[in-house]
């Protein structure tokens, strides 16, 4: 019996009995990458303890880069920003030569070089539209499940102020900030996808997206993350700029900002009355201080990858408020301290270019054409901006949030590309 193709079209928004018969009929490879995603971002190990008897992300993805060896779909087009993380990777790695404390370095080091191998794979793997769009969506639809249940959880608790804000599942998004960070990344996708597909959809797949929209500035409100909730925004500043000064825009922005405030905990709001005189602002503010020193004093690598803790006690023990130094709460000076400054340049590029990476084409055919595609490009570059601004506040260089959203964006420019 021949097998049913479907192309993307036919997956539009969420058919689920296409979107899964697809699924069965690709390779070993891709379904290996989609079920590391699953993991990594779903946790079901961490709610079935039954099942947290391996490692199920390192797993899969050691079996998705074995399985890319007989995958026909699977090519690597490499871009200028793999070259980007290449450099990075060597610069990574001299600086773990050099480093102050070279054992602490390599005690660290699965947190950094997973990531270039994750890319690397992710954008070897996801090649075609059909594969994007699956992958993607699981992506997606995990990012909402831990939206729904965190937002859920600041409702039932009255909108109420815990010093823990809201806690997501164990891994990278459990402490409060890292999760108000990927809701940062969830936002833009859910509010341009609602955009683009409110009139075309079924009314349960409206509400879905609807959902991905609302969850995460609740999520956000609710994480206590004052640097999230600046970056978030930022994020509608850029979103609405062209429309801010319409009288309805404006009446509407103005009431979403009212209810914001009002919804919020008096507790939060004098943290924010508070920025730069309570005792984490005046610790912060020391480990930039002297983390700006470590970078002068180490321009070229740096005081080594992941050594800001053991340098930074050591040798500005006066300076640590709390029973010890903890990261700098800033990505720039913690990839400046890991890397020196030539490391942060790296960075910055690798950012950079995720902003600035131009629409992909085919012949005159642009994906401004195509909703889910045009939809997507934008919100993957409002993500990282996001993770950015958050970034300034929490200690996220080594997160998912950046690496993740580039290899989408790569991913999305090769099934593009023919």
């Amino acid at each position: 019996m021949k097998t049913q193709t479907y192309t993307v079209d036919d997956f539009l928004f969420l058919k689920v009995k296409k979107l899964w018969a697809h699924f069965k009929t690709e390779s070993f490879a891709f379904k290996c990458v989609c079920a590391y995603m699953f993991v990594e971002y779903f946790r079901p190990q961490a709610i079935f303890k039954w099942l947290d008897f391996l490692p199920w992300a390192q797993l899969f993805l050691g079996l998705a880069i074995i399985g890319i060896f007989t995958d026909s779909k699977a090519k690597l087009r490499f871009t200028a920003m793999h070259t980007f993380l290449i450099f990075f990777a060597v610069i990574i790695h001299l600086s773990m030569i050099t480093a102050y404390d070279v054992g602490w370095s390599f005690d660290y080091y699965i947190f950094f070089i997973q990531w270039i191998i994750i890319f690397f794979v992710i954008t070897s793997i996801v090649t075609t539209r059909e594969r994007f769009y699956i992958f993607f969506m699981v992506f997606f639809l995990c990012c909402l499940k831990i939206a729904i249940g965190t937002s859920r959880i600041w409702i039932m608790r009255g909108f109420g102020f815990t010093s823990w804000g809201l806690m997501g599942p164990p891994g990278y998004f459990q402490n409060s900030g890292e999760l108000a960070v990927l809701m940062l990344v969830l936002f833009p996708i859910g509010y341009y996808l609602y955009k683009a597909y409110k009139n075309d959809v079924r009314r349960w797949e409206k509400y879905l997206l609807l959902a991905a929209t609302i969850c995460p500035i609740l999520t956000i409100l609710g994480s206590s993350s004052r640097g999230a909730q600046i970056a978030l925004v930022i994020q509608l500043l850029l979103m609405f700029y062209k429309q801010i000064f319409k009288p309805k825009v404006l009446i509407l922005i103005v009431l979403i900002c009212s209810i914001g405030w009002n919804i919020l905990p008096e507790e939060q709001k004098l943290r924010f009355t508070e920025i730069g005189e309570d005792k984490s602002s005046i610790q912060r503010k020391l480990y930039w201080e002297h983390g700006w020193d470590m970078m002068k004093d180490n321009p070229i690598l740096g005081v080594g990858y992941y050594n800001f803790q053991p340098y930074y006690q050591d040798h500005y023990f006066k300076d640590v408020l709390y029973s010890y130094a903890q990261l700098p709460h800033n990505i720039l000076i913690q990839i400046g301290t890991d890397s020196g400054f030539t490391g942060l340049l790296i960075y910055l590029l690798i950012i950079m270019a995720s902003l600035i990476m131009k629409r992909p084409r085919i012949g005159t055919s642009s994906i401004v054409s195509e909703p889910f595609y045009n939809a997507l490009w934008i919100s993957l570059k409002l993500g990282v901006v996001g993770f950015f601004i958050a970034g300034q506040f929490v200690t996220i260089g080594y997160y998912p949030f950046l690496w993740i959203s580039i290899a989408l964006q790569i991913s999305l420019i090769s099934s593009f590309t023919k």
